[in-house]
């Protein structure tokens, strides 16, 4: 196998780029969101204003002496980044340092009554809860009575679009959810994504999954698809362990989609009910392991979930944070080829991603040419392109 081409690790260090913003003025507004969101104390206030203080103008400081996962986070390079610049330091690694820092900042992982208490559920729930959601999942009816492969092709690409719902990227930009979407693939290799599901299929599908609530249950409902239509045997369900990233999913947002599945009328809740049955009789399985929320790019997965992931028929990687992770966190010129950087991964892997970070690979250079004369860099991270692209 050819070596693996390589490019500069991303950093936040450069005012006015896109990751010095995540830093500077997205992790301080959700500082503010989560503030306002609960009742919290005295404690946690002040634990808030200091992580606001250190985020911004502060240092990697150490985690607390009692913390169950300190020996992980020196396995994950913790010791390398003490005394340094969150800006200074690989943007992958700070931003997930962040999260991880503001759970401790509201008492998620301390014993008392905070406690295990997502701060981001009271978003997750109000999108999960809202008319569009309803209308989403009413709109199935209408796909019930078409071909299988029609309804397969429409669920893929619900359940690619529906990475727009990302919470985080909404919080800290108010525009985006009035933002016009153009529905433009940048890439697109669905016919090689069929091809590794052929009808009567033996394997189990693993999909990696994002976000909760909007994004969540159309990736549910490509799931119960395909084991309905018998494209796969059974399916495995990568959650985060701990909340993350503002919105990402956690095993009681999928409690709380398959329940407004199942909760729904028509098609929505038939579908609910086969991941229901699924999850009973082991054909649906979900997973939270510790790397899920690593600061790390997936070429570091250890080893036993590697051996998981390699006996996969394919791994769906969904949306933008886990895409970084996939191929790598790196200025990659956009023409770079995305078999090549996705060469160490275990076994056939697709990703479906709205484009809402710098990052990107495997496009031809006319792609590339027609979006930046149409929009300069914004078409990078403004969340109105997509791409699936698939690496058998």
């Amino acid at each position: 196998m050819p070596p693996t081409p390589s490019a500069p690790v991303l950093l936040a260090d450069e005012p006015g780029s896109f990751p010095h913003s995540v830093l500077a003025e997205r992790h301080p507004a959700i500082i503010r969101q989560v503030r306002e969101a609960f009742p919290y104390g005295p404690a946690q206030h002040r634990a808030l204003d200091a992580l606001l203080e250190n985020c911004t103008k502060g240092v990697i400081e150490p985690l607390p002496a009692d913390a169950t996962d300190r020996e992980r986070w020196t396995a994950w390079g913790l010791p390398e980044y003490l005394g340094r610049s969150w800006f200074d330091v690989p943007w992958l690694w700070s931003e997930s340092w962040f999260y991880r820092r503001l759970l401790d900042a509201v008492g998620y992982f301390t014993p008392g009554p905070w406690q295990g208490i997502d701060p981001f559920r009271p978003f997750k729930l109000a999108e999960l809860d809202g008319p569009e959601t309803d209308e989403e999942l009413a709109a199935l009816d209408d796909l019930a009575d078409k071909p299988a492969d029609e309804r397969g092709r429409a669920l893929l690409h619900g359940s690619l679009w529906g990475n727009r719902a990302d919470l985080g990227f909404r919080l800290s930009d108010a525009s985006a959810a009035d933002a016009e979407v153009a529905p433009a693939l940048v890439a697109d290799d669905s016919d090689a994504f069929w091809s590794l599901l052929p009808p009567a299929g033996t394997g189990t599908l693993h999909l990696i999954a994002d976000n909760a609530g909007r994004e969540l249950i159309p990736d549910l409902l490509l799931i119960a698809h395909l084991l309905e239509e018998g494209r796969v045997r059974g399916a495995v369900l990568h959650l985060k362990p701990y909340p993350y990233y503002v919105s990402d999913a956690t095993t009681t947002d999928f409690v709380d989609a398959l329940r407004k599945l199942t909760g729904a009328s028509g098609a929505a809740a038939g579908h609910g009910r086969t991941l229901w049955s699924a999850t009973a009789d082991g054909t649906l399985t979900v997973r939270a392991h510790p790397f899920a929320a690593a600061p790390l790019p997936f070429s570091s997965m250890p080893d036993d979930l590697r051996a998981e992931l390699a006996g996969a028929e394919l791994t769906v990687v969904k949306g933008d944070l886990n895409y970084r992770r996939l191929v790598g966190d790196r200025r990659w010129p956009p023409t770079t080829p995305f078999p090549d950087v996705t060469a160490y991964f275990p076994g056939p892997v697709a990703a479906l991603r709205t484009l809402k970070s710098d990052v990107i690979t495997g496009l031809t250079a006319e792609t590339e040419a027609a979006l930046v004369a149409a929009e300069g860099q914004r078409w990078r991270t403004g969340g109105t392109h997509a791409l699936l692209q698939v690496r058998v």
